[in-house]
């Protein structure tokens, strides 16, 4: 007989999180053709592989999904005029400076952002790009992510309403409905893959209910459903939403939501702080996934989605780290460690527990995406994105008990090793390609044009 092929990669002597059903203590993992081969706890059947990595006890969990960010906006990362003031206030200043992007700030604060989730221990990430002062800045970051070999849902973002039309943002950042969807269109042919294993996968995502119209709203679900895929937006974020609905439209956000033909399961939003419960149970009747944002809602101090209540009503409920205009990080880790502190502190001490939130950042992540079949999960045949977790042997002492609680209560925790589609594009804790350093320097000099900031 023929020698067996080998595993591309094989971890041992792990403390291995396969999904919310399944845990192995001192368990190995192996990795083929970018795919989950075989878990077990055997080590004395652990496959022959090429390359063999020692976890020396520490937690492996899938890589964890990221399912709302706004990577452009770590060009005015802790913008200090605005680090304190309410959405609509941040949102009115903002926007004239991200009229300034462009093909290369895009490409580098998509590079720059996807490297720090992959710090995080992110392996799969949407992105709701919805300013777009030029053409074609889509491409250029799934030019980024190509690049980095990160996994990336990017979400082709619109705005149609401006300040001219009643609508918040200025006209600079806003385009023509048919321009709009005729770029959708060309994205969806042009890069949206819906075959299994796939590296970039295309939404369509106008903004929110204050820079859209409904008529657009409408059009845009028509699309999607036509090409199949999936439908993203804000929903329901902010007081002051709820107040420009009823005035403007004469409903509520989620009542301009259904009325549009969203509500269904091709959908998941973004924030949802301020739906009533009949709204709740609705949205989660139809399948609507839900993008819990815990730093943004707390740093903006507007209220925060009760995603317990909406996970028992049946929603997909995952994380995102939202855009550094409000949130000023990237880490879906922080992430996951807010939900857990907020969670409990709105709901009491058994409110929230660590596999809660690792099950949010992970499969329910995945089910917002429309891709829990392949990702989220580490069962044989999934996607081979994972992570093993590393933290302060200071800040570990004496955790002895439980790894994935102390996960989130003991750390800071960070990716030792991150890997996407099988390839390790994390190790040590620091990202491989070697073109990190230009990326920050160029980084940096967008950074200071588009804020008009001297270098002194």
């Amino acid at each position: 007989m023929p020698e067996a092929v080998p595993c591309d990669l094989v971890i041992t002597n792990a403390y291995i999180y396969i999904d919310s059903e399944r845990e192995i203590a001192g368990g190995w993992i192996a990795l083929a053709e970018g795919r989950v081969h075989s878990v077990g706890a055997d080590p004395r059947q652990t496959p022959a592989a090429t390359t063999r990595i020692d976890a020396q006890g520490r937690l492996v969990t899938p890589g964890l999904v990221n399912v709302h960010h706004h990577m452009y906006q770590n060009l005015t990362r802790s913008y200090a005029p605005v680090v304190n003031a309410s959405l609509f206030d941040w949102l009115t200043m903002l926007y004239p400076m991200w009229a300034e992007i462009d093909d290369e700030s895009v490409y580098l604060s998509t590079w720059v952002a996807m490297a720090e989730l992959l710090l995080g221990g992110c392996t799969l990430s949407s992105d709701h790009m919805y300013v777009h002062p030029r053409r074609e800045l889509i491409d250029a970051q799934i030019r980024a992510a190509t690049d980095l070999g990160f996994r990336f849902y990017a979400n082709r973002g619109s705005m149609t309403r401006s300040t001219a039309d009643g609508g918040l943002p200025p006209v600079t950042v806003v385009q023509d409905a048919d321009e709009i969807l005729a770029d959708c269109v060309r994205l969806i042919d042009g890069y949206h893959d819906p075959s299994p294993g796939a590296m970039t996968r295309i939404a369509l995502a106008p903004c929110s209910p204050f820079s859209v119209t409904p008529q657009f709203m409408a059009e845009t679900a028509r699309l999607a459903e036509s090409r199949d895929v999936r439908l993203h937006t804000h929903l329901a974020e902010d007081r002051d939403e709820l107040t420009y609905c009823r005035q403007v439209y004469g409903m509520t956000p989620v009542e301009y939501f259904e009325d549009a033909g969203w509500l269904h399961d091709r959908s998941w939003v973004a924030h949802f702080i301020f739906p009533s419960a009949p709204e709740e149970s609705r949205m989660a009747a139809a399948g609507v996934g839900v993008a819990h944002c815990p730093s943004s809602n707390m740093l903006i101090g507007g209220g925060t989605a009760d995603v317990q209540r909406l996970r028992r009503l049946g929603a997909p409920v995952g994380l995102g780290c939202d855009g550094s205009a409000s949130t000023d990080h990237g880490s879906l880790w922080l992430e996951a460690r807010a939900a857990l502190t907020l969670g409990r502190y709105r709901g009491g001490s058994t409110a929230m527990t660590a596999r809660d939130v690792l099950a949010m950042a992970t499969q329910g992540g995945a089910a917002c995406l429309g891709w829990a079949d392949e990702t989220g999960h580490l069962r044989p045949g999934a996607c081979a994105d994972l992570v093993i977790w590393t933290g302060s042997p200071v800040a570990l002492a004496g955790a002895l008990t439980d790894p994935v609680e102390a996960w989130l209560r003991c750390g800071p925790m960070t990716a030792d090793t991150t890997i996407v589609a099988g390839r390790v594009v994390v190790r040590d804790g620091r990202i491989q390609d070697p073109g990190l350093d230009a990326v920050l320097a160029a980084h940096a000099a967008q950074a200071r044009r588009i804020q008009k900031v001297s270098l002194r």
